[in-house]
């Protein structure tokens, strides 16, 4: 049972998986800290040994509920160190895993546990419960995590802490082989219900080294856990990562303790979405003016001081690598990031491919390209401008949907990734637009939003863009506001703003071809959330949703003649 030696916990012989790596850490570095978990009081710190320990009680009390090998469990969650030992035991019980956003709408979640079939949930801190709560089968055992909302209103309710002081350590771990199916993640849905993705320990495997193509990683190193852990970035990049190279992860409390939590990590590898690292700027620049601080960083005997002070305020002086994905970063942004001295790395990956696909290297990104191949990956761009991408970290299939699994692939392997892209001389990839975002014009022009919507993206002022426009003469782009614009508004300050937004549409305008032109902005009173619909649990727009919503009115925005409209 623990006799893997070095080699195999590793994969050197391919047979690594994430509960090999737990066990190596737990015999290697016992006392080594492990997961940094914040509390009201401070932190609470687990070692490999305690990580291990509780791993095995709560497994024990698994295998102690004989269900059937393969089983699904659920479990939701923000992301804390108790997610992390509630899928380790998942899996050293010999069950599948089931990760679910703790974002979601009632609708959505009970899908998920109905199509999976979970036989049980693990609960714990979630955004809303009462929002979700009727979402959740009455008859479903649940065992809470600590941190976890209190039910009264359901049957068989367990709690963690409990479970783990009376359980015994289970001695008969069970040893998944790479091949078989470890978790079935849910895609975010941003044209219908989620899709689950089935991923095997090999994709835990080769996902696991990402990172290790870009830079030398150890168990010296530091990484903070915060994006969704259901979102399958997060759970290569971190979670499973951590397994195989031993580091240490930190986490978030809250967004509010987000700055606080980060100087806390003081990460050496640190991943974002484009709309934190606007955040992050937008937080330099309410400390101190742009045209201020752009003059120490041009003054040689200011610069170096500067930037080495603007890196620790945001806790970001320790990094080796950061990376940046999701969608891509305005031009201006990279480059003020390096300004800093920060390279911002862009990647690009799926669900169906656990992320392992392409990734910029050190010295050698472009601007708007999302890097080369990482190793063993295969792509090629098909007839139509189709990415086409064949991974060894590619997916089993789609839960229960063999025809949807089919029509997914060519007859020679390769996944169509829905995405359109070119390549540059180099090799390095440039994704354009999702083909099924293409609309048509009423002059029989395509456009792609997708490109458009991240050069509108580049305001502060902006939270979320939609471009749209199905059959019109010209596409138009809504507008959602950030809270903080919002909350600033007033007559003088909406003049300002209606000036900057209009010169905004015109600056977008001149790159882009005509048919592409914006006939007009439209600054939505609506708030688009996860909550309502309008967004996806990964903060992408539901195209469908808003296109139901604001369709009827295009025609007269389009007919009004004026270049910003407040709706």
């Amino acid at each position: 049972m623990d006799t893997l030696g070095l080699e195999e916990m590793h994969g050197i012989d391919g047979r690594w998986t994430p509960i090999g790596g737990l066990l190596h850490w737990e015999k290697t570095q016992p006392d080594t800290a492990y997961l940094h978990q914040p509390q009201p009081d401070g932190e609470r710190v687990y070692t490999w040994a305690e990580v291990a320990d509780q791993v095995r009680r709560m497994a024990s009390h698994l295998h102690s509920l004989d269900y059937p090998k393969g089983s699904r469990i659920a479990l939701l969650s923000k992301n804390s160190a108790h997610w992390f030992m509630a899928e380790l035991a998942i899996w050293m019980a010999g069950y599948v895993s089931v990760p679910v956003y703790p974002s979601l709408n009632p609708k959505t979640l009970k899908y998920i546990l109905d199509h999976s079939e979970s036989q049980l949930l693990f609960l714990g801190r979630v955004d809303d419960w009462a929002s979700m709560a009727e979402g959740l089968p009455a008859d479903l055992p649940v065992i809470c995590l600590p941190d976890a909302p209190v039910i009264s209103n359901l049957s068989r309710v367990r709690q963690w802490d409990a479970l783990v002081e009376s359980e015994s350590p289970l001695r008969n771990v069970h040893i998944a082989q790479q091949e078989d199916l470890a978790t079935v993640v849910y895609t975010s849905g941003t044209t219908g219900m989620p899709k689950g993705v089935m991923l095997s320990f090999r994709s835990f495997a080769v996902s696991s080294t990402l990172f290790s193509h870009v830079m030398d990683i150890g168990n010296q190193d530091r990484m903070i856990s915060y994006l969704p852990l259901a979102h399958a970035f997060e759970a290569a990049v971190v979670f499973a990562a951590s397994l195989k190279y031993g580091f240490k992860v930190f986490f978030n409390e809250s967004l509010q303790t987000f700055s606080r939590d980060i100087k806390r990590a003081r990460p050496t590898i640190f991943h974002s979405v484009p709309r934190l690292w606007v955040k992050f700027q937008q937080g330099v620049f309410a400390a101190t003016s742009e045209e201020e601080l752009n003059e120490r960083l041009q003054s040689p005997s200011s610069a170096e001081y500067t930037r080495r002070a603007v890196l620790h305020s945001l806790g970001l002086d320790q990094i080796k690598v950061a990376l940046s994905g999701s969608a891509p970063l305005p031009t201006k942004l990279l480059k003020w990031y390096r300004d800093l001295g920060l390279e911002l790395l862009e990647g690009y990956g799926m669900s169906e491919d656990f992320s392992y696909s392409h990734i910029s290297r050190p010295g050698a990104t472009r601007i708007g390209y999302v890097g080369s191949p990482v190793k063993g990956v295969q792509r090629r761009i098909d007839e139509n401008g189709e990415l086409l991408i064949k991974s060894p970290s590619c997916m089993l299939g789609y839960y229960l949907e063999p025809e949807k699994t089919r029509e997914a692939f060519t007859p020679d392997g390769f996944f169509k990734t829905g995405d359109m892209g070119s390549l540059d001389e180099l090799g390095r990839l440039r994704i354009t637009g999702r083909i099924k975002e293409l609309f048509k014009t009423s002059k029989g022009k395509y456009v792609a939003p997708a490109p458009i919507e991240n050069k509108l993206m580049i305001n502060q002022s902006i939270e979320v863009a939609c471009v749209m426009g199905i059959g019109e003469p010209q596409p138009i782009g809504l507008l959602m506001l950030n809270p903080e614009s919002r909350a600033r508004m007033d007559e003088d300050q909406l003049e300002c703003l209606n000036a900057e937004l209009s010169g905004l549409m015109r600056t977008v305008n001149t790159t882009l071809d005509p048919h592409e032109q914006l006939s007009v902005l439209v600054v939505v009173n609506d708030q688009w959330s996860i909550a309502n619909g309008f967004l996806t649990p990964t903060m992408k727009i539901r195209r469908n949703v808003v296109e139901e919503r604001y369709a009827p009115f295009i025609e007269e925005w389009n007919a009004c003649g004026k270049s910003v409209i407040w709706q």
